[in-house]
């Protein structure tokens, strides 16, 4: 989208009113920052907007705008699409309530229309609550499979962003114990394509290359202490490397962070499951990593980490997450 300031147009949901998402993005927008970065717009309601802002003691003049081309971008002047009237003195902080699960999904919908339309130039979407999304009648478990969803996106992952590593993950949500029987050699092959791409288009990196992780302990050691490295992995990796990626693996988890740490020599590691890869990134990135959503026609980055219910209204959320998400999210729009 064109613009007067010729930076990305970026849409900001405001999350889940009863969490932190409100005060993360009053701050967001209240950093000087941010209007460097991008030409921001938020989905959301003004009400608990104007409500986060008292709290934290910000000065309030918003912008309600009912489309991209009305906003000012003006720093003290947020733009606000306004999409729920939730009585702000009733909210209750910390409890996922069916109008906020409503209220949430008509953020999420808007934002992919207006990014579908290129309207916007990305999305970046501050914490949701399972819960609330559920008792709002969908039957996705968060952002990830609703913006596949609505975009027909069928090839997509979760990509996870730090300034030390980048992982990708193979499988997401789904128990430990069916993670061996929901990794297949297409699957990883995809995940490893779809990485790649990326990379290339999104991140502007034209040779990346790429860590797979084994699922076992010493990656199976000769299939000693399993055989999907052998039997899955292995094959996916071989594929891989026929179509022209730059691809190592598969590597022992246990070591495999620490050599990309070391080294710097890998772009990104793509790991079997949610923990093998969460577990050393959050040890890395806890407050500044971003989540994003790799695959889709569309630019989406988020926050990597959640409605935070224990500190909620409290004004003391740490917005950095959500400033390099913003910063993310641009930085691809400028890249792609």
């Amino acid at each position: 989208m064109q613009n007067n300031k010729n930076i990305p147009v970026i849409g900001i949901t405001m999350g889940d009113p009863a969490g932190i998402g409100p005060e993360i993005t009053t701050l967001a927008l209240s950093n000087p920052e941010t209007y460097k970065l991008c030409c921001p717009i938020v989905l959301g309601d003004i009400h608990i907007l104007k409500k986060a802002y008292q709290l934290l003691k910000k000065k309030f003049h918003p912008n309600k705008i009912d489309s991209p081309e009305n906003a000012g971008f003006k720093i003290g002047e947020p733009d606000i699409i306004s999409l729920s009237n939730i009585n702000a003195d009733r909210l209750t902080p910390g409890l996922p309530t069916l109008e906020n699960g409503k209220a949430m999904l008509s953020y999420i919908n808007k934002s992919i229309e207006l990014a579908m339309d290129k309207q916007i130039d990305g999305i970046v979407t501050a914490p949701i609550t399972k819960t609330a999304l559920k008792m709002a009648g969908s039957k996705f478990h968060g952002h990830t499979e609703l913006l596949a969803k609505a975009t027909n996106t069928s090839n997509f992952n979760m990509m996870f962003v730090g300034k030390k590593l980048k992982i990708v993950l193979v499988t997401i949500h789904i128990p430990l114990s069916e993670v061996s029987k929901n990794i297949t050699t297409n699957n990883i092959f995809q995940t490893i394509e779809t990485t790649n791409l990326s990379l290339k288009n999104n991140f502007g990196i034209n040779n990346p290359f790429l860590a797979v992780a084994g699922l076992n302990p010493h990656a199976g050691e000769n299939s000693m202490f399993g055989n999907e490295e052998y039997a899955i992995i292995a094959p996916a990796i071989k594929m891989a490397k026929k179509a022209g990626f730059n691809v190592s693996g598969p590597i022992p988890p246990d070591t495999l962070f620490y050599d990309a740490l070391k080294t710097n020599k890998y772009d990104c590691i793509i790991c079997m499951y949610h923990d093998q890869g969460l577990i050393p990134f959050k040890m890395l990135h806890f407050d500044d990593g971003v989540n994003t959503t790799i695959g889709l026609p569309i630019i989406r980055t988020s926050c990597d980490h959640g409605t935070a219910y224990d500190i909620a209204w409290k004004g003391i959320a740490n917005h950095k997450s959500l400033m390099e998400a913003i910063k993310s999210a641009a930085f691809q729009a400028k890249t792609k």
